[in-house]
């Protein structure tokens, strides 16, 4: 073990003594290993915090969660936009008979939408779009309160005017959303209370943006507002105890029998939900993820070249030392070891610096994309790995030789 330790430390120092003494020569052959390193990791690093980041905004959608309406999230190529167009609305009667007839489902509700200006004060922001929801609302999506509460069953049953600011909205209402409670505000024509405040969600890529929107029942919305004009829909929870394929077939028959569609009909509603994108977007990851190992891959062997060619210039300036170590009783397979380990460290050293080139790219990005990118534990190991591999390869036969040499003509060798 202390034999392999001290391998280890000589070959260390071998390679940093590689670099003190030839930096620019070292620096470029290392450099197609630095940006091999940054394409892969760089790649991998972002798609990573994408998915992330879609899986939190998937959170955010609900679980096991159905979407009830007119068109569906991937339109059929078969079927023109207009025909999505002329399908009736749906309507909160329907959000009512599901509740009473679906055995599948755990909460249903309905979800309708207006905008006005709102306005406390001296201070008005313009074409706000309220959010009018039925009961189980909240119990679908996640909504989370910073100030005061969220709606009571008693005011979704009255239609009362309380309402629920998103975070931006009331900040830019009041200041501090905390001194939004208790306040009434003008909603267009109307007077609202506010009852409480969500907590900042920040940018979001499911449509649910609650930060500048408002939460008002729904028999209150209705008061403004048409259904049929409101691009309203259903939001229904499966039971977890239940395929998500059985639930939609259930909602799919009870929907057919309200609306009485013939058997012989196609259906005039959609049923979505996330696994209908989740295919486009695994796609999507799957040939970005390609076009960097492509990239990556023709960096890392033009480095692996540069590494090679250090190494055999190493070899011919260490001949007589080899020689030495040789005469006084190293063996080949040590000789060999020191030299796979030392174009080993070479490549980590490229591959450090091509991870400080992705870092550099986090930062500069950080502030630019919706997303925060993180570099995984086992992305950074991935990297550990690939250079500690090519390392092996790019110095095997240049070791391989310096193994093989006849220690008396390695000493006379100048």
């Amino acid at each position: 073990m202390l034999k392999l330790l001290n391998i280890l430390w000589n070959s260390f120092l071998m390679a940093i003594q590689e670099l003190k003494v030839h930096k620019l020569r070292t620096l470029l052959s290392l450099f197609g290993i630095a940006i091999g390193i940054f394409c892969i990791i760089g790649v991998l690093a972002t798609i990573n915090s994408l998915e992330q980041y879609i899986k939190n905004n998937i959170e955010s959608l609900g679980r096991n969660t159905i979407y009830i309406q007119k068109s569906p999230w991937v339109n059929d190529e078969n079927t023109p936009w207009w025909k999505y167009q002329k399908r009736p609305e749906i309507t909160s009667f329907e959000q009512k008979e599901l509740k009473k007839r679906a055995k599948l489902i755990s909460n249903v509700a309905y979800a309708m939408f207006y905008n006005s200006s709102i306005s406390y004060g001296n201070t008005e922001i313009s074409r706000v779009l309220w959010s009018g929801v039925t009961e189980e609302f909240d119990k679908i999506l996640v909504l989370e309160v910073l100030h005061g509460r969220y709606l009571s069953n008693a005011e979704f049953e009255r239609g009362t005017n309380s309402v629920v600011l998103g975070y931006t909205i009331a900040k830019d209402l009041f200041g501090n959303p905390e001194y939004a409670i208790g306040k009434t505000i003008s909603l267009g024509n109307k007077k609202a209370i506010v009852i409480g405040t969500l907590k900042e969600q920040g940018s979001s890529m499911d449509g649910w943006q609650f930060d500048d929107r408002i939460i008002v029942p729904h028999l209150y919305c209705k008061q403004v507002a048409n259904e049929e004009n409101s691009g309203g829909f259903i939001i229904a929870k499966a039971n977890d105890n239940y395929a998500l394929d059985d639930v939609k077939g259930e909602l799919t028959g009870i929907l057919r029998a309200i609306r009485k569609i013939q058997p012989t009909e196609e259906d005039n509603f959609a049923l979505n939900d996330i696994s209908a994108t989740a295919d486009p977007l695994k796609s999507f990851f799957s040939q970005v993820t390609i076009g960097g190992w492509a990239i990556a891959g023709l960096s890392l062997i033009v480095g692996a070249f540069g590494v090679a060619n250090i190494m055999f210039v190493t070899v011919r300036e260490r001949t007589s030392q080899i020689g030495l170590k040789k005469a006084i009783g190293a063996k080949s397979k040590i000789i060999l070891t020191e030299f796979l380990i030392e174009s080993a460290f070479l490549c980590m050293i490229g591959g450090l610096i091509g991870l400080a080139f992705v870092w550099l790219l986090t930062k500069a990005l950080g502030g630019v994309l919706p997303f925060p990118i993180f570099i995984a534990p086992n992305i950074i190991l991935l990297a550990f790995n690939i250079c500690v591999v090519l390392g092996v390869l790019s110095g095997i036969i240049p070791a391989t030789i310096a193994a093989k040499m006849n220690p008396v003509v390695a000493i006379r060798t100048k």
